[in-house]
C-alpha cells in the first residue's frame, strides 16, 4: 500500500492546480527517501514549472547541500508520466535523470502524442526503475478533462441544471424564476471557476441577463460561450461587459471587438453540438459547463456529447411549464445541498 499512499498525496497536490493549468493536465509529484517525504510540488499554472520541477526545487530549498545525495537515493511519485519533449518547459524526464533519481512511480501514462510512453522509456534507458499504473483509475478521474481532449478531440462537457420536484426546468413565459437555493448557487459558481468555459443559449440570456461569472466565490470566471444565431441579444446585456472573454456563435459574422469574439457558423440548425465541440477543440478549450437552456442541453444529450451531468432538484412543484431534459447515466453521487438534492451522473 506504500505506493498507493504516496500516489494519493500526488493527487491531493495535483487538484490544487484546478482551473489554472488547462489545457495542460493537473499533476502532483512527491519525492520520498527512506520512507520520508523530502519534497512535494504540483503544476500550478499553464506555462510555468511542472510538478517534478517544483518538487525537486522543494528538496533543494529544504536540504541545501544534502539535496543532491538525497535525490540519488529517492523515489519520485508522479501522478502522470513525466514529459519527454520540449514544450513551454524542458522535459521533466530529463530532470529526474539529471538528478539520478533511483526510482519513479507513475499513476497514468500520458496519452499526449509527444509523451505517450516516451517519458517512461527515457527513464528506463537511463537505468531508473519505473513502476506505473498506481491508482490508475483515480488518476484518470482527476485528469478526465485532459484525457477527453487528447483522445476524443473535443472538450469535456458537463451539463448542469436545476429542476422542480415534478420535473420542470423553466417558466413557459421565459420569466426569470429561481428553482434552487442559495447554497446551490454558490456551489455552481465554484464549479464555474474550475472549468475553462460556460455555454448558454440566446433564450437563457434574454430571460435572465446572466453575468456567467464567479462572483459568489474566489476564482477566475470562465470564458462565456453564447449561441445566438441571428445576434438578437442587445449589446447592453451583461455578457458583453469586460469581465471575461465572450465567444458568440452565430450565422452573421466573424469579428473580434475587444473581448467579444464573434464566430460565424453555417447551418447552425444542423449538427450544432458537433460543430461547437470541434470549434472549441481548435481553440484549446478543454472543459465546458453547459447551463442552458433546456433546448441546448437536450441537443447535447441527443448528440451523445456529454460526460457528466449535475442536476439540482428542488422541493418546488410547478405543475406545468418547460420540462427538464431527460438523461440516462451512471449515478456517482447524491447529496443534499441546502434544501435541494444534487445528483451527479457520469456518461
Amino acid at each position: 500500500m506504500e505506493h498507493e499512499f504516496y500516489m494519493q498525496r500526488c493527487l491531493e497536490l495535483a487538484v490544487k492546480g484546478s482551473g489554472n493549468v488547462s489545457p495542460n493536465p493537473m499533476v502532483g509529484c512527491v519525492i520520498v527517501c527512506e520512507d520520508r517525504i523530502i519534497g512535494e510540488g504540483y503544476h500550478q499554472k499553464i506555462g510555468e514549472a511542472h510538478a517534478e520541477v517544483n518538487a525537486v526545487k522543494d528538496v533543494f530549498e529544504k536540504y541545501g547541500d544534502k539535496a543532491a545525495e538525497l535525490l540519488k537515493n529517492a523515489t519520485a511519485y508522479v501522478s502522470l508520466e513525466p514529459c519527454a519533449h520540449f514544450g513551454k518547459t524542458p522535459p521533466c524526464a530529463d530532470l529526474l535523470i539529471k538528478h539520478q533519481i533511483k526510482k519513479v512511480v507513475i499513476g497514468n501514462a500520458d496519452p499526449f502524442e509527444s509523451v505517450n510512453g516516451k517519458g517512461i522509456e527515457k527513464l528506463k534507458n537511463a537505468g531508473i526503475e519505473v513502476v506505473s499504473g498506481i491508482l490508475d483509475d483515480k488518476c484518470k478521474l482527476v485528469n478526465r478533462r485532459f484525457f477527453t481532449r487528447i483522445k476524443a478531440h473535443r472538450p469535456y462537457f458537463i451539463l448542469k441544471w436545476a429542476q422542480t420536484a415534478d420535473g420542470f426546468f423553466a417558466p413557459t413565459d421565459q420569466a426569470q424564476q429561481w428553482i434552487s437555493g442559495v447554497e446551490a448557487k454558490v456551489l455552481t459558481h465554484q464549479w464555474r471557476s474550475e472549468e475553462d468555459a460556460i455555454l448558454v443559449g440566446k433564450n437563457t440570456v434574454l430571460a435572465d441577463n446572466p453575468q456567467l461569472n464567479t462572483r459568489e466565490v474566489m476564482g477566475k470566471s470562465p470564458i462565456r460561450l453564447i449561441i445566438d444565431k441571428n445576434l438578437a441579444i442587445p449589446s447592453n446585456y451583461h455578457i458583453f461587459n469586460d469581465a471575461a472573454k465572450t465567444i458568440v456563435f452565430n450565422e452573421v459574422k466573424t469579428e473580434v471587438v475587444n473581448n467579444i469574439h464573434y464566430v460565424q457558423m453555417e447551418d447552425m440548425h444542423f449538427y450544432l453540438p458537433q460543430k461547437i465541440a470541434y470549434q472549441l477543440y481548435l481553440m484549446d478549450i478543454q472543459s465546458v459547463i453547459i447551463e442552458g437552456g433546456a433546448n441546448i442541453l437536450t441537443q447535447f444529450i441527443a448528440a451523445n456529447l456529454w460526460d457528466e451531468a449535475r442536476i439540482f432538484t428542488s422541493k418546488a412543484i410547478w405543475g406545468e411549464d418547460v420540462k427538464a431534459p431527460i438523461i440516462n447515466g451512471r449515478i456517482t453521487e447524491e447529496i443534499s445541498v441546502g434544501c435541494d438534492k444534487l445528483q451527479v451522473l457520469m456518461h
